[in-house]
């Protein structure tokens, strides 16, 4: 498993990180067992970087319970995500560490920008636990440049999450020149466009009501048979070099330094080791030409 180093002087972490939105149960039920068992898998293939957050519905509770006897092993990250007062963020992280059975994270994130709370106030708050040694490192998460601008005048930080996949470069434009210039490492979430880039769907799928796919505009109508297609035309160019769309769809983000890490969320061990195989490789200027092509197309 590669590894990188998160921002400036972070610790280094594996590429590929495990995503525990979905063992949460947000995009279908999954059993705890099998829950546990995905975690496992991923620790066992060398994945050092599992993030989560308080917003995750059951996904802290859950790794608190994976993590037994395994916590050394890995690098956890969680979030605070309902309020970020300077007593909401305290009362979120003894929640986190309580509901994750831990006594430290090693990154603490602010799940996203709220103007309804200071950024000073939020970031000054987020030192203060990384001082008291409640987190080892402190990022952000769905943050614009100018955001993060601001939040960086109170405290450093060494990480952004964004989205970012092959049908979402919006970070491209400003977001990714910023953290580059600054050092900030990018953790990408939702590298698969939350199963747009996974081969298993046809235009007239339907999402279960327990999937929270079902109600998100990308996933019905033109739009949604717009884009796989354009997943069939990348699916052609992995089978070339005997990869699959999800492990292409990987390794076109890793292309980029300043991408530390993609989060990938599983619910199952099979899928973890699909996952896997996104690193390791490199794609040709010739392939990243032919992948850019198709993305150009409306």
């Amino acid at each position: 498993m590669e590894k990188r180093q998160l921002g400036k002087d972070g610790d280094f972490v594996s590429v590929i990180g495990f995503g525990a939105w979905p063992i949460g149960g947000a995009m279908g039920a999954v059993d705890e067992q099998t829950a546990i068992s995905t975690v496992h898998s991923a620790i066992d293939y060398g994945i050092t970087l599992i993030d989560t957050a308080q917003a995750y519905r059951t996904s802290e509770a859950i790794l608190g319970q994976a993590l037994k006897g395994r916590r050394k092993r890995v690098f956890l990250a969680t979030k605070v995500s309902r309020g970020y007062s300077q007593e909401a963020i305290r009362r979120a992280m003894e929640n986190s560490l309580h509901n994750l059975q831990t006594d430290y994270v090693d990154l603490y994130q602010i799940h996203g920008w709220n103007p309804q709370y200071p950024i000073d106030e939020s970031m000054e708050t987020m030192e203060k636990l990384r001082e008291e040694g409640k987190t080892r490192y402190i990022g952000v998460s769905n943050f614009n440049a100018n955001q993060m601008k601001l939040a960086a005048e109170t405290a450093p930080f060494h990480s952004l999450q964004p989205p970012y996949n092959l049908l979402n470069r919006e970070i491209e434009a400003e977001i990714l020149p910023h953290c580059e210039a600054q050092e900030i490492g990018i953790l990408a979430h939702s590298p698969l466009a939350k199963g747009l880039l996974t081969s298993k769907y046809t235009p007239d799928y339907q999402f279960p009501p327990d999937d929270e796919r079902s109600g998100m505009e990308g996933f019905q109508g033109e739009e949604f048979r717009r884009n796989l297609e354009k997943s069939e035309k990348l699916k052609a160019i992995a089978g070339q070099r005997s990869l699959t769309l999800v492990q292409l769809a990987i390794g076109w983000l890793l292309r980029l330094p300043v991408v530390t890490c993609v989060l990938v969320g599983a619910k199952n061990p099979v899928q973890v080791a699909e996952h896997v195989g996104g690193q390791g490789w490199r794609l040709t200027d010739t392939e990243l030409q032919e992948i850019g092509n198709v993305l150009a197309e409306r």
